[in-house]
């Protein structure tokens, strides 16, 4: 009984595993954790946090120990009147430590710490903006792979009527009911087809290609995805909504503000540089020396050391100058990326609700376009007053019809991960019940 009840989960986890990978929000999951340059922006996060400590490191005393040893042999040596004297031999030893405590440096370090503070906000939105992009190139080119697969289909389901036309027509042109020229129309068509599946089938092993680049796993049985296309993600209900919501939280919009601060902190730590600079030193040694005189000697020493720099050749000026230039060159940079981030947003904004409209529009292409066909195949094969090019188009309009309203749909699902990232709300969290 134990082992029946054990084999009986085992298999209801296995058919659960199987079930979550044919959902996009399994293949999300496995992008934001295996993704290449999503974990290499998160090392470059590690590494920005540790300008806090560096830029700390200003306030607190720095220890400098020293210890040094050498050999002196002097030989040959006279005296003035050129008479030689013994060799000698001197063995020094020394030991160190050294304190220096900073006074003041003109706010640098305090404008150094709230610089790196900015740098880790930075770096905090520029990790969000990769994590958007990834999550947003997962669902891309999932639906990709759905779509392409699709159109592959479609055209295989195209090529096989266009055989079956032929093959057809080759009969009714032995019986006279069409002409040589109705054949080669349908042959014609059947090598357009032909051409047609090949390019989708290029098309759909390029988006394979890319599945496994963003993903990180090889793609899995097409047939086997998930083609829920009715989950709805959190979206803004009106474009004012969502320009308030992309003003706070768009992470290249929060990048442009933080950038604009840094640059201010930038030109108040050059400008400390032309500010007095303090500092305290305490320096103890101790000496050894095997010498005539001197067998050792211990010092203590303590500077208080004050210094103002007022001119090199005129770097300083020119320094401030252009870290000047950078900081209004900051400024306008932000005010610009305010004007495309709300821009971005009415786009996407824009985008959504249109995408929408189409996909209704496709679906009432299609339905008409498949009536349509149907009517005009059994007309056809009835020997009506049918002609080969009408059964043709038909048909080329229902193929075109099944592409249009497959677009439709991928393009409907992928405008909402795009105004999703354009307000700054695409994150792992919001995916995870799709």
């Amino acid at each position: 009984m134990k082992k029946f009840i054990l084999i009986f989960f085992l298999l209801l986890f296995e058919f659960s595993y199987l079930n979550a990978e044919n959902h996009l929000s399994f293949y999300i999951n496995e992008a934001y954790n295996k993704n290449f340059e999503l974990n290499a922006e998160r090392e470059n996060f590690k590494a920005v946090e540790q300008n806090i400590n560096i830029s700390k490191s200003e306030f607190l005393p720095s220890l400098t120990i020293e210890g040094k040893q050498s050999s002196l042999q002097s030989t040959n040596r006279t005296d003035n009147s050129g008479a030689p004297l013994a060799d000698s031999n001197l063995d020094t030893q020394s030991k160190s430590i050294n304190v220096e405590q900073k006074i003041f440096q003109g706010f640098k370090g305090y404008n150094s710490y709230k610089k790196s503070e900015l740098q880790v906000k930075r770096s905090s939105s520029k990790l969000k903006q990769v994590e958007q992009e990834t999550i947003l190139n997962t669902a891309i080119v999932y639906y990709d792979l759905i779509l392409k697969s699709d159109t592959k289909n479609f055209n295989i389901d195209n090529v096989s009527l266009f055989e079956r036309q032929v093959e057809s027509d080759k009969v009714r042109l032995q019986k006279g009911e069409i002409t040589l020229t109705d054949l080669a129309q349908s042959e014609s068509s059947l090598a357009g087809a032909n051409a047609d599946l090949i390019i989708a089938d290029t098309e759909l092993q390029n988006v394979k290609i890319n599945f496994e680049k963003i993903v990180g796993l090889k793609p899995p049985l097409i047939n086997s995805l998930s083609k829920n296309k009715n989950f709805k993600l959190k979206l803004p209900k009106t474009l004012s909504e969502a320009l308030s919501e992309a003003l706070k939280n768009n992470p290249e919009f929060l990048m442009a503000e933080i950038d604009s601060l840094i640059a201010e902190k930038d030109l108040a730590i050059e400008k400390a540089k032309l500010s007095p600079k303090a500092s305290l030193n305490f320096t103890k040694s101790e000496t050894n020396e095997t010498s005539l005189t001197i067998d050792q000697v211990d010092q203590e020493k303590v500077e208080a050391k004050i210094s103002w720099p007022i001119i090199k050749g005129g770097e300083n000026i020119a320094s401030i100058k252009k870290f000047n230039f950078k900081n209004k060159q900051a400024k306008l940079t932000f005010k610009n990326l305010k004007n495309q981030t709300k821009s971005k947003t009415t786009n996407a904004w824009s985008n959504y609700k249109s995408s929408e409209s189409v996909l209704m529009a496709t679906k009432s292409q299609l339905e008409a376009a498949e009536i349509a066909n149907e009517g005009i195949t059994l007309e056809y094969d009835s020997g009506s007053n049918r002609t080969t090019l009408e059964l043709i188009q038909s048909r080329s309009l229902l193929l075109d019809a099944r592409i249009s309203n497959a677009r439709a749909q991928r393009n409907f699902i992928i405008s909402q991960f795009e105004l999703l990232k354009e307000i700054g709300k695409l994150d792992i969290n919001t995916v995870k019940n799709i």
